[in-house]
C-alpha cells in the first residue's frame, strides 16, 4: 500500500510540475559594471519583476522575514504542522480564524499560481508547497518569493521595491527599511508608502516590535528604526544609458540580466553635462558622446543623445549608431598610412595650392592656400589639398579596404561605384561608434579591436589598422594640436591629460566632430541635427572640441598615448636632415604637368586690370588679400614699389591699402621670376 501511494505521488509530481509562468516572465535589467541597475524594462504584463537571489539580499531582511512570517522555514518540508495545529486550536476556541498557518513556501506556491481563496485552493497550495521544497530546495523557494512578492502597484519582488522606494539594491538595508519590506506583501495596496505612509508606518513599527520581542534587534536599534521616516514617494523608473540598454536588450532577447562595462557615476555626470550643454543649441539639435577605456575597448559611457526623453531634439534616436559624414575626421588615418608607406614624414614639405585630380578640384575649408607647409602642420590645420594629395598616393580603394579589414568599414554613397578621393573630406558615411573604435586603434599603436559593450563578450584578436610607425607619428602630431577655444594646453592645467585630438565639420555644418585619446581613454563627441538638415555655422573645433576636453576632465588623469620609445624606423629629425626622397612630397601632378606650366608665376588675385571697392571699417581700410600661383618659394611681395610683409613659404599675404586710386602689385619668386597686376580701388 505504501509503495502504491509513493508511486502515485511520484506520478503526480511528474505529470504536474511546478508552474513557472510568471517566474519566467521577468523584467530585463541592464546593469553597470558594478551591478547597479542602469535601466529596467517592464514585463509583457507591465510589471517591474526583477530577478532576485537570496545571496543578493541583506541577511537581516531574511532573518526578519522568517521571524515574522515563518519561524520554522529552515526546518519544515514546505508546510508547518505545528503552525497548522495552533491555527486549528485557535479557530476552535474562538469560533473564527485568529491566525493563519501559511508558510513562505505556501505563499510562493500561491504567487506562482494565483487562485480564488477557498479550501480547494488551500489544499492545492499545501501539496504544491511540499512539491516545491522537494524539487527546488529552500533557497530556490526563497528566491522565487523574493522575486514575485507583491509590493504595490506594478512592483513585484524585493529588488524592484527597494529600488523604487529607497533607490538602492536590497543588499544593504537599515532595520527600518528591512521591516517595511517584510510587511508590505501582506497588504501591498493598503500599505503602499507612496499613497498611505501612515498605514505603512504603523505596519512597519508592528514588525519592529515583534522583532524586539523575538530578540532579533536590540532596544537601541529598535528606537533608531522607529525614528526613521517612511518613504513617501516612489522613485521614477531607472533610465540611465537608455540607448545602450535598448540596443543590448535587442541583442540578447530573453536574457534577464545584461552586465555592461558602463561606469554609472560617470554616465550620470555626462548625461547631466550633455543635457545642460544642449540647452544652448537650436531646436532639433543634439549631442552624442562615447567614452571607451582603451584596455579591452570597454565602453564606459554611452550617450546616444543629449536627452533621451526630449522628442523635440529627436532624443530617442541613437546617434552613436547613426550614419553621418565625418568631415575631416578621417585625415589622421590617411596620413598614418602614408607614414607607414614612407611616402611622407611629419616634416616633409607639402604644397597647399590649387590642384585638380581629374574632374575633382577640392578646396580648403576657408578657401585660402598656405603654399609650402610641413605635413605636420597640414594635418594640424586640417588642410584639404594635402590630405587629398596623400589619399591619391595611398589610394582610396586600399584605404577603405584597410579600414574594413580592421572591422570598421566605411559606408559609401549608393551611387558610388568604388571608393574615391572625396573620402578624405567626408564624402562617405561613418558612425560615432566606428570613429571612436578607429581612434582607439591610434592609442594602441595601430591595433584595432571592436568596442566591447557587454561584459560577457570575448575579445577577438587585434587587427593592424596602422603600423606602429604611422600611429606614433600621427599621435605626436595630434598631441601638439592647439587646444580648443577657452582651454589651456595640458601643461598649463592642473591634472590636465595630454590629449591627442582631431575635429571634423561636414558639408553644410551638418556634423561637428571631436575625437581624442590618451593612453587610457578614447572619447568621441558629435554635435548636429539628427534630421540631417543644415546648421548655422557649427564647427567641430568650436562646438564639439570643448565638450571633448570637458569630458576628459571627468576621467582620471591619463598619460600620453605616445609610446615611451619611438618605434623602429622613426626619424626624429628636422626637414633638412631627412633623406632626399622625404624632404618634399611630390603629387602625381608634379610628374605629369609640363614644367613650364608648374613653374610659371602669376598673380591669382587681384586680377590685372581689376577695379574693386575699398572696404572700410571705422575710417580705416580693411586688409586686402594678395594671392599667387606657381613660381618657386619663397615669394616677395611689393605694392607701388614698397615691400609688403609676408611669410616666405606661403603663396598669399595681406596688404593694408593706403588709399583709393591706381596701385601696382608685384610678386617675385626665389628664381627671380616676377609678375605684376595693375588695379584700381574706388
Amino acid at each position: 500500500m505504501l509503495v502504491l501511494l509513493l508511486a502515485t505521488v511520484l506520478a503526480l509530481d511528474h505529470l504536474y510540475p511546478p508552474f513557472q509562468g510568471r517566474l519566467r516572465d521577468q523584467s530585463t535589467l541592464v546593469l553597470a559594471s558594478d551591478g547597479q541597475v542602469l535601466r529596467a524594462f517592464a514585463t509583457a504584463d507591465g510589471a517591474w519583476r526583477f530577478p532576485t537571489e537570496v545571496s543578493r539580499v541583506d541577511p537581516k531582511f531574511l532573518r526578519y522575514l522568517k521571524a515574522y512570517e515563518d519561524q520554522r522555514f529552515d526546518l519544515h518540508p514546505g508546510i508547518d504542522p505545528l503552525a497548522m495545529l495552533r491555527a486549528a486550536g485557535q479557530a476552535m476556541a474562538h469560533g473564527e480564524i485568529v491566525s493563519g498557518a501559511s508558510t513562505l513556501t505556501m505563499q510562493t506556491a500561491r504567487l506562482l499560481e494565483p487562485r480564488r481563496r477557498n479550501l480547494a485552493a488551500k489544499a492545492i497550495e499545501t501539496l504544491r508547497a511540499l512539491q516545491l521544497t522537494y524539487r527546488w530546495g529552500r533557497d530556490r523557494v526563497l528566491d522565487t518569493y523574493l522575486t514575485l512578492a507583491p509590493y504595490g502597484g506594478n512592483l513585484e519582488g524585493i529588488r524592484a521595491a527597494s529600488l523604487a522606494y529607497f533607490a538602492k539594491e536590497p543588499s544593504h538595508l537599515t532595520e527600518a527599511e528591512a521591516a517595511l519590506l517584510v510587511v508590505l506583501p501582506q497588504s501591498p495596496e493598503r500599505l503602499r508608502p507612496d499613497r498611505y505612509p501612515a498605514a505603512a508606518r504603523v505596519a512597519r513599527d508592528k514588525v519592529l516590535a515583534r522583532l524586539l520581542v523575538a530578540g532579533e534587534i536590540d532596544a537601541a536599534s529598535y528606537e533608531a528604526a522607529l525614528a526613521e521616516a517612511v518613504p513617501q514617494r516612489r522613485r521614477p523608473a531607472l533610465a540611465d544609458a537608455p540607448h545602450l540598454a535598448e540596443r543590448l536588450r535587442g541583442a540578447h532577447p530573453g536574457q534577464s540580466e545584461i552586465t555592461t562595462h558602463i561606469d554609472r557615476a560617470l554616465q550620470v555626470r555626462l548625461q547631466d553635462m550633455l543635457r545642460k550643454t544642449a540647452r544652448n543649441l537650436e531646436p532639433g539639435a543634439t549631442i552624442a558622446a562615447l567614452v571607451v577605456q582603451n584596455d579591452g575597448r570597454k565602453v564606459r559611457a554611452y550617450l546616444g543623445s543629449a536627452d533621451y526623453f526630449d522628442r523635440l531634439q529627436f532624443g530617442p534616436i541613437d546617434m552613436v549608431q547613426a550614419v553621418r559624414s565625418p568631415g575631416s575626421a578621417l585625415k589622421p588615418f590617411i596620413y598614418g598610412m602614408a607614414f607607414d608607406q614612407l611616402a611622407v614624414h611629419p616634416e616633409t614639405i607639402m604644397v597647399d595650392q590649387p590642384m585638380r585630380f581629374g574632374d575633382y578640384a577640392p578646396e580648403n575649408f576657408d578657401h585660402l592656400f598656405r603654399g609650402e607647409i610641413p605635413a605636420r602642420e597640414a594635418l594640424q590645420l586640417s588642410l584639404n589639398l594635402p590630405a587629398v594629395a596623400l589619399m591619391d598616393a595611398v589610394g582610396a580603394p586600399p584605404f577603405a579596404r584597410r579600414l574594413a579589414d580592421a572591422g570598421y568599414p566605411l559606408i559609401l554613397p549608393k551611387d558610388a561605384g568604388r571608393p574615391g578621393l572625396p573620402i578624405a573630406l567626408g564624402g562617405v558615411g561613418v558612425t560615432l561608434e566606428r570613429m571612436v573604435g578607429l581612434y582607439a586603434a591610434l592609442a594602441d599603436e595601430g591595433r584595432a579591436l571592436p568596442l566591447s559593450f557587454a561584459a560577457d563578450r570575448q575579445q577577438p584578436a587585434a587587427t593592424h589598422l596602422l603600423g606602429a610607425l604611422g600611429a606614433y607619428y600621427v599621435t605626436d602630431i595630434l598631441e601638439d594640436t592647439p587646444p580648443p577655444p577657452s582651454w589651456l594646453a595640458a601643461g598649463n592645467r592642473r591634472q590636465g591629460s595630454r590629449i591627442a585630438y582631431k575635429t571634423g565639420t561636414s558639408y553644410g555644418y551638418r556634423d561637428a566632430w571631436a575625437l581624442g585619446y590618451t593612453h587610457d581613454y578614447t572619447i568621441g563627441v558629435w554635435v548636429g541635427r539628427p534630421d540631417g538638415s543644415f546648421s548655422a555655422g557649427r564647427m567641430g573645433r568650436d562646438a564639439a572640441a570643448p565638450l571633448l576636453f570637458e569630458i576628459f576632465d571627468q576621467l582620471p588623469q591619463s598619460g600620453s598615448a605616445l609610446a615611451l620609445s619611438p618605434p623602429e624606423g622613426a626619424l626624429l629629425v628636422s626637414q633638412n636632415a631627412l633623406p632626399a626622397n622625404l624632404r618634399r612630397f611630390k603629387t602625381a601632378q608634379d610628374f605629369t604637368s609640363p614644367i613650364s606650366e608648374r613653374a610659371r608665376l602669376r598673380i591669382a588675385f587681384p586680377l590685372d586690370g581689376a577695379t574693386m571697392m575699398l572696404a572700410m571699417k571705422a575710417d580705416s581700410a580693411l586688409p586686402f588679400v594678395l594671392k599667387a600661383e606657381g613660381g618657386k618659394l619663397p615669394l616677395r611681395w611689393m605694392v607701388n614699389g614698397r615691400a609688403v610683409g609676408s611669410q616666405p613659404y606661403l603663396r598669399q599675404t595681406q596688404w593694408d591699402p593706403d588709399g583709393k586710386g591706381a596701385h601696382r602689385v608685384t610678386v617675385i619668386d626665389a628664381a627671380g621670376q616676377s609678375t605684376s597686376a595693375e588695379i584700381w580701388l574706388k
